[in-house]
């Protein structure tokens, strides 16, 4: 059972992995910091506990505790106990989920392991909005999508607010990066996946008929400039989803969960 450790002074150096969440230049989460990944709210925690990401300390009001005691038994770290106010004084801001998890980052996975046994993947280019990240990863795990990878800029997947809106999802929906961008799709193809890059090209096919591998990568870009020319040459078929006139295109993390539905409903 984790060990509870009431704080009282905002000032407590033993909750400095918690310290300036909102702050640009101090935050923990940043890959070139401490690199830590947090987790916020009990169901978020939650998927940390049942994760790869093993958290090293909790910080949270009393009642939070009480809801995360059967995840939390057995498991050998602090759980710093504070009120909302000094919790408010420590994270920058008020914390309405009432509860913080921290972990180290591990070694990142490599392409080849999150694409064994995989059946239907992301692969994203440009996607840098925190927002998109996260949503793109809830929509992986709720629709069956097997792996995200990342290839050129893409936004950090560990941020806390990609954690957050994923829902935690970031921590269990397996991703990797693909160096040499567009080469390393060849790295994809190998394995024997079709890959797809979606575009609103009224010239394009259809996605329902596009699909037609038993393993699938859906290549995504960023809204707006969408994917790079050198990106869809890179893949082998161009797909679309049909959109009503005058619609330019859809939301990134929109767009992959109707691909994602897609691929669930033809399989």
């Amino acid at each position: 059972m984790a060990v509870v450790i009431d704080i009282d002074d905002p000032a407590d150096p033993r909750v400095a992995d918690f310290r300036d969440l909102n702050s640009a230049d101090r935050r923990p989460d940043l890959p070139g910091g401490k690199g830590l990944v947090v987790a916020e709210g009990v169901v978020v925690v939650q998927r940390m506990l049942a994760s790869r990401f093993t958290p090293f300390a909790l910080f949270g009001v009393g009642r939070r505790h009480e809801a995360l005691a059967g995840d939390l038994a057995g498991l050998a770290v602090p759980y710093y106990r504070a009120t909302a106010e000094v919790m408010a004084e420590v994270v920058g801001f008020h914390l309405n989920r009432g509860v913080l998890a921290v972990a180290r980052r591990p070694a990142e996975l490599v392409a080849d392991e999150v694409l064994d046994g995989a059946r239907t993947v992301a692969v994203l280019e440009g996607v840098n909005d925190h927002e998109n990240i996260g949503s793109l990863f809830r929509n992986a795990a709720g629709l069956g999508a097997d792996a995200i990878l990342f290839g050129d800029r893409c936004a950090d997947p560990l941020y806390r607010r990609a954690v957050r809106v994923s829902m935690g999802h970031v921590l269990r929906v397996p991703f990797a990066r693909l160096p040499g961008w567009p080469d390393g799709l060849e790295t994809v193809r190998a394995k024997g996946f079709q890959v797809i890059a979606l575009t609103p090209d009224a010239a394009a096919a259809n996605l329902a008929t596009a699909m037609t591998g038993d393993r699938v990568a859906l290549l995504l870009g960023a809204e707006g400039p969408g994917l790079t020319e050198e990106a869809m040459r890179a893949a082998d078929v161009r797909a679309r989803i049909p959109m009503s006139p005058g619609t330019d295109s859809l939301n990134v993390a929109t767009a992959a969960a109707m691909a994602f539905y897609e691929r669930v409903r033809i399989s």
